[in-house]
């Protein structure tokens, strides 16, 4: 999910009352090079500039301007690999795979909405991960012999898919968990 910025913001309210640049510029007593800087993104403009645009556009300041919640912190690359990478202390100890990631959405789920989703989805993971060794492990006295390369598969894809998340959500704020069940619900 973007973002809106200023310059998102100043294009899309320019372009929805059909002004150009210039005649934004006319209306505002803003230059059109500040206009073009602003809309490119080059500059941070004074709120003096913005409030002279949206006078000039008849819309009210908070429209262009984009303000932060001062409540949600900014998403910390050390969270997001603890976040994804704690499940590995499930080789070490047992269940911790499931009980780390439930402890960290709980503890970090109220400053941003980002970790609270991440959590979410890595906790939801290990729990289905949890689940399906279970019964592969009950399938050996069905199928004695067999259920190695089924637990064997299952570990492997919990691994890779981990390893894959984790450089996907250091990079770009994003995770996919396939075939995870759902058993806490997003709001």
């Amino acid at each position: 999910m973007k973002q809106q910025t200023l310059k998102d913001n100043l294009v899309y309210h320019r372009k929805l009352k059909g002004y150009t640049q210039d005649e934004l510029s006319e209306k505002t007593t803003v230059g059109v090079r500040t206009i073009q800087r602003i809309e490119k993104g080059e500059v941070n403009p004074h709120l003096q500039t913005v409030k002279l645009l949206a006078e000039g556009l008849d819309i009210e300041v908070e429209d262009l301007i984009v303000l932060d919640n001062p409540k949600e912190e900014k998403v910390s690359r050390n969270w997001m690999l603890w976040i994804h990478g704690a499940p590995f202390f499930g080789f070490i100890i047992p269940f911790a795979n499931v009980l780390i990631p439930l402890f960290v959405w709980t503890s970090k789920s109220d400053d941003n909405s980002i970790y609270e989703e991440h959590s979410r989805k890595v906790f939801n993971f290990h729990c289905t991960l949890n689940l399906m060794i279970v019964v592969s492990l009950i399938l050996f006295f069905v199928i004695p012999g067999y259920n190695y390369f089924l637990t064997s598969a299952i570990f492997l894809f919990g691994i890779v898919l981990s390893i894959k998340n984790i450089m996907s959500a250091i990079s770009k704020h994003t995770c996919h968990y396939p075939l995870s069940i759902s058993f806490l619900k997003s709001k």
